[in-house]
């Protein structure tokens, strides 16, 4: 097995490399590039090539994915994300919903198997999956879940996060009717004299990259991250990823930074190693060894909220770009959502993902503190 960080750091980079290589190839451009990161990395950690925990997983997870997030705003016009920004907050309101039918009905089968810490997790489950995984962790301290069930609760929630993080990349693609074939290079060629798209502007910069734009933009990026966090230190009442997110809109939308060439690329690049990353964290024996109710619980749970957000999303006519990214931004939070607006060239996605994450971050605790209550109320505890 690999220990090494360099040697991990490295396996991660030829993975996404390779998932970027095969994207090319018209069979697997239905998967696109982040799914083949997020399958490739849980063959490796689960066939004993990669550990299932490291720092580097934890360094993608927190410093990388921050530097993603900058990078690939500085590339986003606001101007293009007003239709997509209703719809977006439509979409995470059917998305949260379906997470409190799963949860109740996830308790109602599940709480016989699971004993007295049932109703905990109904409400932990309830947030994580509203607000990401930061709600998990919050929630648990409120309800001081046992540790042992708590254990196995992440393990399930990691493989079930992962599977759904797959599902919703690919998605958009089979839920696409008819055109948008691509050319042999991964991105539909631009028009003679038309601007790039993002999702273009995702796989190449059109130009030569210079000196002048890596550091410029490495400056740009670190200042960002820095600022964040002292701003989110100052104020705490508000997140310094609504900081970061807030600078790097500003600075995007300034001449001098506009000039910087390869912002998306850099940042997409780091969004495929954080995927390869996600999906080696998902150990298969950890799960089992948590025994079948937990999993089953967050199985049911996510099921259903895909069921809902899919099924009633599509008969309100929303595209399912935008159902899947809504669901990432309920499921797993603002980098999921970035990782699935930015795999998929959704880019007017971008900003509404990551402000409904955000909603997420804040109704989450309230609304599983309450779900979790009211099943306490109901199975006692």
């Amino acid at each position: 097995m690999i220990r090494d960080p360099f040697a991990i750091f490295l396996t991660l980079a030829a993975t996404a490399f390779f998932a970027v290589w095969l994207e090319r190839f018209r069979g697997f451009r239905t998967a696109s590039a982040g799914l083949m990161c997020l399958t490739f990395g849980m063959l490796l950690s689960n066939s004993g090539i990669l550990p299932g925990d490291a720092e580097a997983y934890n360094q993608l997870g927190n410093i990388w994915v921050n530097a993603a997030i900058v990078l690939i705003l500085l590339a986003v016009d606001l101007r293009t994300i007003r239709e997509a920004g209703r719809k977006m907050l439509v979409a995470f309101g059917i998305g949260a919903f379906g997470t409190m039918i799963g949860t109740a009905v996830a308790t109602t089968l599940l709480a016989g198997s699971i004993g007295g810490e049932a109703w905990k997790l109904t409400g932990q489950f309830t947030g994580t999956y509203i607000g990401g995984g930061a709600n998990f962790y919050a929630l648990a301290g409120a309800f001081e879940t046992d540790p042992a069930i708590m254990s196995g609760a992440v393990a399930a929630d990691v493989i079930v996060t992962v599977a759904w993080l797959a599902i919703c990349l690919a998605a958009p693609a089979l839920f696409a009717r008819g055109g948008n074939a691509r050319e042999d290079d991964g991105a539909p060629a631009a028009a003679p004299g038309s601007p790039m798209t993002l999702e273009q502007r995702l796989k190449e910069s059109g130009v030569s990259l210079r000196v002048l734009d890596l550091f410029g933009l490495a400056a740009i990026t670190l200042g960002t991250m820095a600022a964040a966090q002292f701003l989110g230190g100052l104020f705490p009442v508000i997140p310094a990823v609504l900081w970061l997110t807030t600078i790097a809109l500003a600075l995007g939308h300034t001449p001098a930074v506009r000039r910087l060439r390869g912002a998306p690329v850099l940042g997409n690049t780091l969004i495929y190693l954080f995927l390869v990353g996600n999906g080696a964290q998902s150990l298969v024996s950890e799960m089992l060894a948590a025994g079948p109710a937990l999993f089953l619980f967050a199985l049911t749970t996510v099921g259903i909220h895909g069921a809902v957000i899919f099924g009633l999303g599509r008969m309100a006519r929303l595209d399912a770009g935008t159902l899947a990214v809504a669901s990432q931004a309920n499921v797993g939070g603002a980098a999921s959502a970035v990782a699935i607006a930015s795999a998929r060239g959704l880019g007017d996605r971008l900003l509404p993902g990551i402000a409904v994450a955000l909603l997420g971050y804040a109704v989450g605790n309230y609304l599983g503190y309450g779900m979790g209550s009211i099943a306490r109320a109901i199975l006692g505890g």
